[in-house]
């Protein structure tokens, strides 16, 4: 029977079109270590043990590993979507998820641990969290296990990283982790503790869709092959990772001959003393990722604003012009627009429209998203141009022959888009900045790039220094462009 299996699991791997050639797998790079993180001594360089995993299983399954970028509780939703083909980030296998995805056989089992400021003598176990406030990963196992608990004062957070200084600077008691975050935060940083207790089992599979049972044959196989050949015990070891759960679930007791180099890498980076010079050194390695971030920001922003201007242009002449019933709708477009968040809409085009067969790449979507949102903003910044403009300027238009849209195009607006100008800039300078919720929707700009390089090196002040100036930078020429066209059109040099 054993053999039969292997037979139809060979197959699949050379048969299944899916993953003929390329597997794209989906993490979210701010994850941190010891999951995937961008190297800290070669910040283009993402490592991690699923970095190594899946490069391990791209190559017992003979086709090309290829990463996608998303945030952590997009991954699930992305995958649905259809945007890779798989989900590896340290994500749990649950009751709830299995409804919603399929799983691979675990490649990784571990514990949730807890986390206490060195000096607490309160807090030595799980049932002494009551009344306590406690972190944890949002939409994560450790989560679920808080909530469970009413007594337990549960706070979410984007980042492990973030519930780390809340404990450090006392304003949660404990954050509920898995291990491995728990020892790569811990192993460096002795202002805090990890606690003995073991509190719950964490299971770590591969997501698939639902419906891609020989896509989950083939990565149960090749795990397997992982596992018989020692390759994913070599990988843990490095990454200081093998534990007794690994032990017992792979059968392998046998001793550990090699070393957890991979580990001792990482801590080195974080406990080393980095002079003024070497610190510099590493802001300008940044600058070609920051750069390819920031174009992405201003691509993204320019192209919104346009559609924004064309389009709020249009929603403020057919409100104040056209018949009721049309305007009506004008005022209920401008009204949902902006009494909804910017971050639901683009959730809804990007995630939502998929269901009904509206699927979206992450530029178009975001374009969309930024541009029709600020076109409600625009509409009624023209609406009071287009009302401060005299009257009579539109009755005398006509009497002198032009028609309504002539008068329009020739008078009214020119006049009109006068006066915008000053409020224009400023949506677009706050355009520019909002720009930096399309991370959500797997594009890397620059506020993502941000808080990846601050997650690996610990450094929010110069980092987000360097980020704030360039974000400076770019609204700047646009500033100085507005005030051109103010003196320009004053002047009556450019009416049309």
């Amino acid at each position: 029977m054993k053999v039969i299996y292997i037979i139809i699991i060979t197959l699949c791997i050379f048969y299944n079109s899916s993953i003929a050639t390329t597997i794209k797998w989906a993490a979210d790079a701010e994850g941190n270590a010891p999951y995937i993180f961008q190297d800290p001594n070669h910040p283009s360089h993402l490592i991690g043990f699923e970095v190594d995993l899946m490069k391990e299983i791209a190559k017992t399954l003979n086709v090309k590993e290829v990463f996608v970028q998303n945030q952590w509780d997009g991954l699930i939703p992305g995958l649905k979507r259809q945007d890779y083909d798989i989900a590896v980030n340290g994500i749990e296998i649950t009751d709830e998820r299995e409804k919603e995805v399929l799983f691979s056989i675990p490649y990784y089992i571990t514990h949730l641990r807890i986390l206490v400021r060195q000096n607490n003598k309160d807090i030595k176990n799980y049932s002494m969290l009551d009344g306590k406030k406690v972190g944890a990963l949002k939409n994560s196992l450790a989560e679920k296990i808080l909530r469970l608990n009413h007594k337990i004062i549960p706070l979410t957070y984007e980042g492990e990283f973030n519930a780390f200084e809340d404990l450090k600077n006392g304003r949660i008691d404990a954050v509920l982790a898995d291990a491995p975050i728990a020892l790569y935060y811990v192993g460096w940083n002795k202002s805090l503790k990890i606690l003995e207790a073991e509190v719950s089992e964490a299971k770590y599979g591969i997501v698939i869709r639902k419906g891609q049972k020989s896509l989950k044959d083939s990565l149960d196989y090749a795990i397997n092959q992982l596992i018989k050949s020692g390759e994913l015990k070599n990988i843990l070891i490095r990454w200081d990772l093998w534990n007794n759960q690994m032990r017992n679930y792979t059968e392998d007791f046998s001793e550990n001959k090699i070393a957890p180099d991979k580990y001792n890498y990482f801590i080195e980076s974080q406990l080393k003393d980095v002079s003024l010079e070497e610190r510099l050194t590493r802001y300008l390695s940044f600058f070609p990722l920051i750069i390819q971030a920031a174009f992405v920001t201003l691509y993204i922003s320019i192209l919104s604003m346009v559609l924004a201007i064309v389009f709020g242009l249009f929603l403020a002449i057919i409100r104040i012009y056209a018949p009721k019933v049309i305007s009506s709708i004008s005022i209920l477009y401008i009204e949902i627009i902006r009494g909804t968040p910017l971050l639901i809409q683009l959730f809804f085009i990007f995630y939502a429209l998929p269901s009904i067969g509206i699927s979206l790449s992450p530029f178009i979507a975001a374009i969309l998203g930024l541009g029709l949102n600020y076109a409600a903003y625009e509409a009624e910044n023209y609406r009071a141009g287009l009302n401060a403009v005299p009257k009579g300027q539109f009755e005398a238009s006509m009497a002198l022959g032009l028609n309504r849209r002539q008068t329009l195009r020739y008078v009214i607006v020119p006049q009109a888009f006068r006066i915008v100008i000053p409020p224009m800039t400023n949506d677009f300078i706050s355009l520019l900045k909002d720009s930096s919720l399309v991370s959500v929707i797997t594009l890397v700009e620059l506020t993502k790039l941000y808080t990846q390089l601050s997650a690996t090196y610990y450094d929010y002040i110069g980092t987000g220094i360097i980020i704030a100036i360039l974000y400076l930078l770019l609204g700047l020429p646009f500033v100085n462009l507005s005030k051109y066209f103010e003196r320009k059109l004053k002047n009556n040099k450019i009416l049309s």
